[in-house]
Parts: C-alpha cells; sequence; structure tokens
C-alpha cells in the first residue's frame, strides 16, 4: 500500500469512501489480507468524519469483504477479507423474501447450479472431500436426527459437491442459492406427515448421488442431483402457487 489516500468529496460521504476503497482493491493496492489505517489516521487522510468512516467499514462487512475487529492487538483495526459465501447468502435470502426473486426461480437457479456441481465433482472432486461427504450422510443417516440438523447437514453435503468441482464460483453461488431458502425448506421438513420415511428417502438420492460422484459417473449424478432437487424443492414451488 504505497499510493497516499487522497481525501473524497463530501457529497454521499460514505459513499465516496467506499469508491477510494474500491478503487485501491481493483488496482491491488488492497489485497486480502491486508489492514485498513486506523481510523484516527484514515478518516483526515479520506477527508471525511469518523462516523462517514465507520458507515463505509460496516457496509464492507455486510458485503462479506471486510472484517472489523474492536480493541487493541494483533487483530484489531479494520481487515480485507475474503468471505463471500455468508454475505452473498444472506442478501440472497432477503431478496427472495422481499419478492426480488421467485420459489420457482431459485428452483430453476439450484438445478442449474448442482447440475455443473455435480458433473464437475465426478471429474475433481479428491479422496479427502469424499470422504467429508460420506461422513456428512453417515450423520443425516443418524436414526434420532430431526428436520432442523438434516437441513443443516443436507446444505453441507450439496455446497460440498459444489466446492468439490473445482469451481470457487459456482460454489459461492450454489451456497447462496441453498441458503436463501433454508427457512422454508426447513418448514417443510417440519411439516412431513412421516418424517422417517422423508429422511430416509431422501438419503437413499444423497447415497446414490455420492457414489456416482465417486464413480466417475458426472451425466447420471447430474440427472440425479436435477431430479432429487425437483422432487422435494418442486412440492414447495407447489404448495406455493396460487390456489395452492
Amino acid at each position: 500500500m504505497t499510493a497516499e489516500w487522497r481525501p473524497v468529496r463530501q457529497s454521499r460521504t460514505h459513499e465516496l469512501v467506499l469508491e477510494s476503497i474500491e478503487e485501491r482493491v481493483l488496482s491491488g493496492d488492497l489485497r486480502a489480507g491486508d489492514r485498513l489505517p486506523p481510523e484516527r489516521e484514515l478518516a483526515p487522510a479520506l477527508g471525511v468524519s469518523r462516523s462517514a468512516l465507520r458507515e463505509a467499514l460496516r457496509v464492507l462487512e455486510t458485503v462479506g469483504v471486510l472484517t472489523a475487529n474492536v480493541g487493541r492487538g494483533p487483530d484489531s483495526g479494520a481487515r480485507m477479507v475474503r468471505n463471500p459465501d455468508d454475505a452473498l447468502g444472506r442478501l440472497l435470502r432477503l431478496h427472495f423474501a422481499l419478492g426480488s426473486y421467485t420459489l420457482e426461480d431459485v428452483l430453476e437457479a439450484r438445478v442449474v447450479l448442482e447440475r455443473s456441481s455435480f458433473e464437475a465433482a465426478a471429474r475433481h472432486a479428491s479422496p479427502e472431500e469424499l470422504a467429508e461427504a460420506e461422513e456428512i450422510l453417515s450423520r443425516l443417516r443418524a436414526a434420532d436426527i430431526g428436520a432442523a440438523e438434516f437441513n443443516d447437514l443436507d446444505t453441507r453435503f450439496h455446497v460440498l459437491i459444489a466446492r468439490s468441482s473445482g469451481n470457487r464460483l459456482t460454489s459461492t453461488l450454489t451456497a447462496a442459492v441453498r441458503e436463501s431458502v433454508r427457512p422454508l425448506i426447513l418448514r417443510a421438513l417440519e411439516s412431513v406427515e412421516d418424517w422417517p420415511a422423508t429422511a430416509a428417502a431422501l438419503n437413499a438420492e444423497h447415497t446414490e448421488l455420492l457414489r456416482l460422484v465417486r464413480e466417475g459417473e458426472g451425466g447420471a449424478a447430474a440427472d440425479l442431483a436435477e431430479r432429487h432437487i425437483r422432487g422435494f424443492h418442486g412440492t414447495l414451488v407447489d404448495d406455493t402457487a396460487p390456489g395452492a
């Protein structure tokens, strides 16, 4: 970070602070792991109030590119990070709740993303990732598992497969899309009439999906992934359709 911080214009101050920080990220002057100067130094360098600076830093925390720790010591202060999964998932969940996207939009996005994920995972998944997926499935098969834990582990399984595809963006988007409907899926799982039978049916598909990935049968894994998603997720779309 050799370039000097320049004062910004005063109109819409916090947005201009964001623009200044974004410019430094795009130019390569700020990278993940870098720390910003202390507020007492950065605010006057930018020519803004500390409150405007803090507002900008809060926005950056929300979008998952900065973490700010108060106090003193080596971990205090604001630091640039890479944490897109949680931030994008939170943003997408809010937009879904506000009606920016329909449940059918989310369903179709999941199908496209996870078909790609499972097909690529069959080529790229490492032995360690396959072992982790098997460990998740063993926990999903527990006889006393409840809907909430099942939902969490189910999400972890699908996101792990996306991560093992070798495409970070696919992994992030899969996690975000799945996270956007997590509460809705949980309510659906909790309302099924025969929970043990539903869990067993979903786990049978999970088991077969992992087998196909392990054996390199990407096309078959993609096809089953689509049926798996449309099967349960599709019932959510039917339940929320007009007149349902």
